[in-house]
C-alpha cells in the first residue's frame, strides 16, 4: 500500500522543490533518503499534477525515471568504486538536493532584504557647512592626563631604547663598501713606467706607491703578467728577504 501524502494542492518551483518538500514533510535525513517512500509519494503527486506546460511536465518525469532508476539499483548489489569503497546510488541525488536547498534559503533571505529595505527610507545628509567644518578645541590637560615631566622622560628613554635595541650589533658596525674603479690598461702602462725609471727595485716599495687594497691586487696581478711575459726578473736571495725585480728589457 502506498504512503500518500497531502502535497496536491501545493505548488512547487520544479522537482528537486518538490523532493525537498516531502523529505522535510516525512522528517527523514537526506543524506539517508529512504527512496522507496520518497518516489512513492513523488509518483503520486505528479499523477495529480494538472498542468499543459510540457516544459514544466518533462522535468517532474525525468526526476520520476531518475527515482525509479535509483530505487531499482538499491534493490541490486552494491557497486564498488576504483577506491574499493562501495557507491551510493543516492549520491548524487543527495548532492543536488543540497544545493538546490543552499541557493533556496539564500534567496529566501535576499527576499527579506530586499522587503526590509522597501520599508526604509534613506535620507541624504544636511548637516550645514559650518557643523561640518567644527572641529573640537584640544583640552591638553585631559590629554596629558596626570603625566609630568618625569615621567614623560621614562617615556622618552624606553622609546629611544627600544629603536637602539632594533639596531644589529654586528651588521651596523659593517663599512660601506664602494667599488674601487681601476682601470688595467692604465695600471699597466704605470708600472712598465715605474719598471723603466728604476730598473730594479723592491716590489715592497711598488706596493707602498699605492693607495688602495684594489692598487695592490691589481699590481700583483700586472707583476704576475710582466714576469709571465719575460719582461721583469724577480729574484729573492734569501727566505723574508726583500722581493727584487730587475727589467730584462734593455735601456
Amino acid at each position: 500500500m502506498v504512503n500518500s501524502i497531502s502535497v496536491k494542492l501545493e505548488v512547487f518551483e520544479g522537482p528537486l522543490d518538490l523532493l525537498l518538500h516531502l523529505i522535510e514533510k516525512n522528517e527523514v535525513d537526506i543524506y539517508d533518503i529512504p527512496i522507496a517512500l520518497i518516489t512513492d509519494q513523488y509518483l503520486e503527486y505528479v499523477k495529480q499534477m494538472d498542468t499543459d506546460d510540457m516544459n514544466i511536465m518533462s522535468d517532474f518525469l525525468l526526476m520520476a525515471a531518475t527515482l525509479l532508476d535509483i530505487k531499482c539499483r538499491m534493490l541490486l548489489p552494491k557497486e564498488v568504486n576504483e577506491e574499493g569503497e562501495e557507491e551510493d546510488p543516492r549520491a548524487e541525488l543527495v548532492e543536488k538536493l543540497l544545493e538546490y536547498k543552499l541557493y533556496k534559503y539564500l534567496s529566501i533571505e535576499l527576499k527579506g532584504y530586499e522587503t526590509h529595505g522597501l520599508k526604509s527610507l534613506v535620507k541624504k545628509p544636511t548637516i550645514p557647512e559650518e557643523v561640518k567644518k567644527y572641529e573640537a578645541p584640544i583640552d591638553y590637560n585631559a590629554l596629558i592626563g596626570d603625566l609630568d615631566l618625569a615621567k614623560l622622560n621614562v617615556i622618552f628613554k624606553s622609546v629611544m631604547k627600544k629603536q637602539v635595541d632594533k639596531i644589529d650589533p654586528i651588521r651596523s658596525k659593517f663599512g660601506k663598501i664602494e667599488k674601487d674603479e681601476i682601470n688595467l690598461e692604465e695600471k699597466t702602462d704605470y708600472i712598465k713606467s715605474y719598471i723603466a725609471v728604476h730598473r730594479k727595485f723592491s716590489f715592497r716599495d711598488l706596493l707602498c706607491e699605492q693607495t688602495t687594497k684594489m692598487d695592490l691586487v691589481v699590481t700583483f696581478l700586472v707583476v704576475l703578467e710582466l714576469m709571465k711575459t719575460g719582461e721583469i726578473m724577480i729574484v729573492q736571495e734569501e727566505l723574508f728577504d726583500d722581493i727584487m725585480i730587475t727589467s730584462k728589457i734593455a735601456a
